[in-house]
């Protein structure tokens, strides 16, 4: 199935990292935000993280992003998708990152799973020159034994390069 990423980017001109997924899940396309899906660790990972709760609303999420300086998008604008996994992806169109990178400070960039970074390197690295960190994916669909202690370890990272 044909699908085009019905998000907006997250940032502001005080972002400094961003977190790039590839394609919004089925039930995030439903949903209408970014890993809405309640199974999906994303949110809870960066809970942990920065030692502090998140908030259940997509304003609060908004809200705690920007605050920590971090910026969210996804690898895709359109592709073709079976449901929400990435393995099936064809006919990838990525999405332009040149207006974010411009309007912020962002000079790391990391990507939520390795079809996300793949893409991103295909496509998009040849444009901003920022090579990404691949992060483990947060999804449901990822469930080895051990996963949250790993995602914690891992995004972690991103605090290195926040400067606040």
């Amino acid at each position: 199935m044909q699908v085009s990423h019905p998000l907006k980017a997250i940032y502001n001109k005080d972002s400094e990292v961003l977190i790039l997924g590839t394609m919004p899940s089925k039930k995030s396309r439903e949903l209408g935000f970014y890993y809405a899906n309640p199974k999906n660790r994303f949110w809870k990972t960066l809970s942990k993280v920065f030692d502090e709760p998140i908030g259940e609303t997509n304003e609060e999420r908004i809200n705690f992003l920007l605050t920590n300086h971090i910026a969210l998008f996804d690898v895709l604008k359109s592709c073709d998708i079976s449901s929400s996994s990435d393995s099936t992806i064809k006919n990838p169109i990525p999405n332009d990152l040149t207006l974010i990178l411009k309007e912020t400070k962002i000079k790391t960039i990391f990507t939520t799973g390795k079809k996300a970074y793949s893409l991103y390197q295909k496509y998009c690295y040849p444009k901003t020159n920022i090579k990404a960190i691949l992060l483990p994916s947060p999804s449901p669909a990822n469930c080895p034994k051990g996963i949250e202690e790993k995602l914690y370890n891992e995004y972690s990272k991103i605090k290195d390069y926040i400067s606040s």
